[in-house]
């Protein structure tokens, strides 16, 4: 065995707070062996894929038709009828069947007490606001994302939280802890990016569209203990969780809302310094997107700021790295994934009144804590946090001018 392979932190690790479901050792067992199964597929098993392509579909294509192939599409097309791909294919999906499995089976046993958790928390708060009117988008209906019975949408009983508790049991397994033990790496990768590249930048009023249950709000939450920030999505069981998990852990400078991001009418014009997504763009249908898009501009501030953190677009990469990244498109309950990550999203933003030359791209990486990625013997940092998830964030600022112009005034 090399002495600097990465060793898994187990899911015990996890971060703990008041709704987090409570594990038998049997549970643990279960979440240990497919975080494993997860890190085998990806590290051991996915390279064989590309040498399938390589050493077999791709020759086989080039015979048949005289050229490379042109698409993902097309390596979609060849990749099927390869066994080993087959293989690999059919195996992530049932470790994320698995994982859906073990992470409810966990919740619903303890169903009542998170639910009880959730309900002491949630109780006369003024930061918690549901609507039950809220019309929940056939695309968000349309499938159960990333396999998970119901979606974060479903209520199974009154006052639910059992989604939310799913989701958050299960994210240090799909990732395998690559989040940090709280799962939040990816909000205090956007926090430490602001923090060094725009220590300037002070947002006094943030809102985050479709916070699932928090965890990349919270930390910008702690990040700006001084402002108003206003987190929304059209689940009521992850908003109940979200906001009774911020509260537990201390954080009470988020209000959690049940909102349509396609209309957010209820909000006056420019009236938010920063407005974040993560992951949140590719959950959206090609028509709601643009509309999304739309009121963030118009929410924004002069001198304002729109954040997404997300995986890259497809554009220029090799096809058979695209056919791999639209995996989720295909076997995760992903519709909108593969779709998404082809889109002109520099025109789409342009188009909503943030200029081309006002839009960025960066790469982050998602925090890990030493706790669960301790340092190696050889000490070196690479192999501390060589686990920590690799995103992409982009956006723009709103245009400053007519900042510019009523001070003149």
């Amino acid at each position: 065995m090399s002495s600097n392979r990465k060793v898994l932190p187990t899911w015990d690790k996890v971060g703990k707070h008041a709704l987090f479901p409570e594990a038998k050792h049997d549970e643990i067992a279960r979440f240990n062996f497919l975080a494993n199964l997860n890190n085998h597929l990806s590290g051991q098993v996915l390279p064989g894929v590309k040498e399938a392509y390589e050493q077999n579909a791709l020759p086989a294509f080039r015979a048949e038709h005289g050229r490379e192939p042109e698409s993902r599409h097309e390596v979609r097309e060849m990749m099927k009828k390869q066994p080993f791909y087959q293989l690999w294919s059919a195996l992530r999906r049932s470790t994320m069947e698995c994982r859906q499995q073990a992470g409810r089976s966990l919740v619903l046993r303890q169903i009542d007490r998170i639910n009880a958790a959730a309900a002491e928390l949630n109780n006369g708060a003024e930061t918690l606001v549901l609507n039950p009117e809220t019309q929940i988008p056939d695309y968000v209906t349309v499938v159960d994302t990333h396999c998970m019975p119901g979606s974060y949408h479903t209520s199974v009983v009154e006052g639910d939280v059992s989604a939310g508790a799913n989701y958050d049991s299960g994210l240090f397994v799909t990732t395998v802890g690559q989040l940090g033990s709280m799962t939040d790496g990816g909000g205090r990768a956007i926090c430490d990016w602001l923090k060094k590249d725009h220590a300037d930048f002070k947002p006094k009023r943030i809102l985050d569209i479709g916070c699932t249950i928090g965890h990349n709000v919270v930390p910008i939450g702690q990040a700006f203990p001084d402002a108003e920030i206003i987190a929304i999505d059209v689940s009521a069981p992850v908003l109940r969780y979200g906001h009774a998990r911020a509260k537990s852990l201390g954080v009470n400078n988020i209000t959690f809302m049940q909102v349509n991001a396609e209309d957010l009418s209820q909000f006056a014009d420019e009236s938010f310094d920063l407005i974040t997504t993560s992951m949140v763009l590719h959950e959206l249908s090609a028509q709601s997107m643009p509309k999304i898009l739309s009121e963030i501009s118009r929410l924004l501030v002069p001198g304002g700021l729109s954040l997404h953190l997300e995986q890259p677009q497809y554009s220029g990469r090799p096809v058979f790295e695209q056919f791999i990244r639209d995996w989720d498109t295909w076997n995760n309950n992903e519709p909108f994934w593969g779709a998404m990550h082809d889109v002109d999203l520099v025109g789409m933003i342009d188009s909503t009144g943030l200029p081309s030359d006002l839009q960025f791209s960066a790469a982050v990486t998602a925090k890990v804590d030493e706790s669960i990625f301790p340092k190696t013997e050889t000490g070196d940092k690479t192999e501390d946090y060589g686990r920590a998830a690799a995103w992409n964030v982009f956006g723009a600022w709103k245009p400053a001018e007519a900042a510019k112009q009523e001070s003149v005034a």
